[in-house]
Formats: C-alpha cells, structure tokens, sequence
C-alpha cells in the first residue's frame, strides 16, 4: 500500500525563554534557510496571542523539539508547561528532543541548582495549590539533563548550530525515508557517487556530473544525493530542469532562482547574463555550497551558474545531470558517473510496485511480467511508465498492452527517448537512424567504409553519438544501443510513410 500522509505540521518545534538572543536567533535563520519547517514563539505571544491549547498541538505536530536551556529558561511557566509536554511526547511518541544548554552547567539543569533553584522557590510559593506541576517541570528538567546534549561553553555557536541541522537532516530522513519503488536501485549507485567523488575528504571545490540517455534514473540519483547530504553545506540549491527552464524563461531566471534559494532573505536584482555571473561568483566565492544543475545541455547554462571552481568556497559540491558526456568533460567537470540500468531483480521490484503496489508480481502474472521486462531492457523510465499503465487491469489486458507494444512502442516513453535525438544535426540524425535500422550489432571497424560512403564522417560522429548516450561501443568494436532507443529510431522512419512503406526513407 502506499505510505500514509504525515500528520506532522512542522519539523521543528523551538522551546526558549525570551523575546530573542543571539543563537536563537541565528539557529531559526539557519533552520529556515534548509528548508525546515519550524515553529516558534516568543515570550510575548505566550502571553497573549496563542493559547496553552494551541501551544500544546504544536508540539504533538512536531518531529523534533529543540529546547534552549539559558539561566532564565525555569523562570518562564509557559516554558516549564512546553517542557513537560515535550518531555511527555518523547517518553509516548518517540518525539526526537534536542537540548541545548546555553552557557549553563547541565547539573544546574539535572538537579535544579542556581538559577534553577531560585525559579522554581518562586513557582512554589506561587502554585501552592498546584504543588503537583511543579514536580512534574522538576522531573521533565532531570530528564532533559540526562540526554545527549550541546553545551555552548564547550563550542562555538556556529558549530552546534552546524551539528544540529546535521543530526535534523539525520532524523528527519530516518522518520520518512523515501518512497520505495522511487529508490528501487537508486540506493546502491547514491553511495556509489558518494564515496567515489563526493567525500569530505576534499577540500576542494569538485563537480560531479551523473550522465546517460533519457529515462535511466539521472534526476531521481541527483534528488537522492542531494536530500542525503544537503545539510553538511552553509546553504544548497536544486535547479530543475535547466534545459527547459532556458528555453522557456531565460538564464537570467536561472541565475535568480539560484541566488534566491542560497539567500533565502535576501532578493538581488540581476538584470543580464554577465552581471549574474559576477554576483554568483561575487557571493558565493567564500560559501561550502550544494548545488546541483538537473539537465543541462548546453555550455552556456553551465557559465552563467557554475562557470568555474573558484567562483565558490572550499568544500563546495556542484552536481550536474547531462544526456551529453562531453558536454560534462568540455566545461571541466572532475568526474562522470554513467548510471547504469537497473539489474533483473531490482527491474522486477520497481515494475512491480507501479503495476501492483507491492515488491513483488502475483504468481500468475508472472509470464507476462518477464515479457514486459525483456520489453524495458533495466530502462527505469519505461518500467514506471508501463507498470503504472498495468496497475488493476486484468490478465487479458496485459496481453493486449504487449500486443500493442510488438506493433508500436509507448508514446510517453519514445519522447523522453526523443529528446535527445531531436538535439542532433541532420546528419547525426540519419547516421542515427541507419544504426537504428541496418547496423545495430554490426563491427563499426567492418561498416566504416559503408557510412563513409555516405558521407558520414564516423570517426566524429559516432564519437557524438556516444556521447549524446544514444549509442555504445563495446569491447570488439561493435555498435550497439537499447532496444527502445532502436524501436525509437524504427518508429520515426516508419512516420515518415505510416501506409506506404516505399515512400519511407529506409525499409
């Protein structure tokens, strides 16, 4: 079944006495700035414009409670009411709670000493009646003291602020780990990217670039890495489909939305392409920054986002997702991953959660399902498109799909597939489609004199080929490519003539 909608309504809950300081205030910047939902009130809307009631949902609704002990922190009721429902929630719910213990002696807070001490006298003489919360703050205090803990007299506050939205990212990753058939075969190659060329172990500025044809998982690999490590940088960005962002609004564009989500307070006008390359490189030129870059195919998006290494600081990581390899090498990318297709087993977990909602086929599907996945050829794309076009329907239905697919390929997955086709010059395209249609299989050194005699100039152009990721060469010098991409590529001459095929351009 699919996974249930969270109930939860923030991320964070922030417990503090006081209007603001310092590090509260700088942790609910960086909070805000990574995207954490977090919800957080100060003294004087406790005393007048929010509810116990209220106050008390909040928490329920959080995934994390951080609590900030300073001096003053026992003096306040309504944090002493917060702390015992925290405390409450942590014990029953497995709420994860964070204490922070703003340039106090944690003993002071475990066993009610010093400015502890003095507060709660006070409490006491006032809820004579209530004698029963108090001992229930004191007991809440001696537990929050037992846990693991940040104290400020032994870090700077910028570095527990830094390990706090690691250990965040950490929780909140743990609590709702990724839908599963999205990550069929995904996790494997994410530790893969990380440990090969993502580590903390360089200190320098490195770009990554994920490459491979249509359809094979680049998008999903780079969201996966990203959620997984975006917490250990200053600030992060993920630009979505840079190719059609390009066409459609312009790099301008581009460059905003990547200044707008590393300064999320802050709104910079750029008003062209070579001003946004300055202030990219002016601001972010001393940030450890994140960025990744999703379909980029063209030399000009990578100048006017990440044109060079030093336009960020040390520790930096920008990872960039390209159908075209020497795209990648040309504009001085340190390493490719070329994502591979998935393996029988993990094909058959992903199809199977897209046409049954579950990891594994019913037994009497199961012919069928090996036909359809000797269709796909470990192609990710064509597996989710398919399987979900399967989902509830009937035996006899799934032998009528794959009919249909003998006599004509899935539209939804040829264009995908297309696109980088349609990016080709016209010879690329017709040296493309002779592969597709005579060659495919067949010793590129033997047919070399074939396709010179057509003027195709191999040497060069099956080189663009390759790295267009809409052929391959194998170890005997053979060209070969997928089995949809060659159904892609029968299927466009086919369209030239549907009802006449002697006024195809290939028979």
């Amino acid at each position: 079944s699919s996974s249930p909608t969270p109930r939860w309504a923030h991320d964070v809950f922030l417990s503090f006495k006081g209007e603001s300081n310092y590090f509260t205030d700088d942790l609910y910047s960086g909070l805000k700035q990574k995207g954490i939902s977090t919800f957080r009130v100060d003294e004087k809307l406790k005393q007048g414009a929010i509810n116990t009631s209220e106050l008390l949902k909040a928490i329920e609704e959080s995934r994390v409670a951080i609590v900030i002990l300073s001096k003053d922190y026992a003096s306040s009721k309504w944090c002493l009411i917060e702390l015992a429902k925290i405390v409450e929630f942590m014990e029953k719910m497995g709420l994860v709670v964070l204490p922070v213990f703003h340039y106090v002696d944690p003993n002071d807070v475990r066993h009610q000493r010093g400015t502890f001490a003095n507060a709660f006298a006070k409490h006491e003489e006032h809820l004579q009646d209530n004698i029963g919360n108090v001992q229930t703050w004191k007991a809440a205090l001696t537990k929050i003291g037992d846990l693991a803990r940040w104290d400020l007299k032994e870090k700077h506050d910028s570095i527990v602020i830094h390990e706090i939205l690691i250990k965040i990212f950490s929780e909140l990753n743990r609590e709702f780990p990724s839908v599963c058939e999205e990550l069929v075969g995904i996790d494997s190659c994410a530790k893969e990217v990380l440990g090969l060329y993502l580590g903390e172990g360089w200190g320098d500025v490195r770009f990554v670039g994920i490459c491979r044809m249509g359809g094979m998982g680049k998008t999903t690999l780079a969201k996966e890495i990203y959620k997984r490590i975006f917490g250990n940088f200053e600030a992060s960005s993920f630009i979505a489909n840079v190719k059609e962002k390009t066409k459609n609004q312009g790099l301008v564009f581009l460059q905003k939305q990547l200044l707008s989500t590393i300064l999320v307070e802050s709104e910079i006008d750029i008003w062209n392409f070579y001003e946004g390359i300055n202030v990219i490189g002016t601001i972010l030129h001393n940030k450890k920054v994140l960025i990744v870059l999703d379909d980029v195919d063209g030399n000009e998006q990578l100048k006017a986002l990440a044109g060079r290494h030093d336009w960020f600081g040390l520790g930096s990581r920008i990872i960039v997702t390209s159908r075209d390899s020497h795209l990648l090498r040309r504009c001085g990318v340190n390493d490719i991953y070329t994502i591979k297709g998935l393996n029988k087993d993990d094909a058959l977990q992903l199809f199977s959660w897209r046409a049954f909602k579950k990891p594994r086929p019913e037994e009497n599907f199961m012919d069928l399902f090996k036909k359809f996945m000797r269709y796909a050829k470990g192609l990710p794309l064509a597996l989710k498109v398919l399987g979900s076009s399967l989902f509830d329907k009937k035996i006899n239905e799934w032998e009528n799909v794959l009919q249909k697919l003998k006599a004509k390929p899935n539209e939804n997955i040829l264009d995908i597939l297309q696109i980088s086709y349609n990016g080709l010059t016209d010879m690329q395209q017709k040296l493309f489609l002779d592969i597709a249609c005579f060659f495919k299989g067949e010793s590129n050194d033997r047919i070399r004199d074939i396709l010179k005699g057509f003027g195709y100039y191999p040497n060069y152009n099956i080189g663009v080929l390759m790295e267009k990721s809409l052929i391959t060469v194998d170890d005997d010098r053979n060209l070969w490519m997928h089995d949809l991409l060659q159904k892609m590529g029968q299927e466009i001459v086919l369209c030239e003539s549907p009802e006449k095929p002697g006024g195809r351009s290939r028979l």
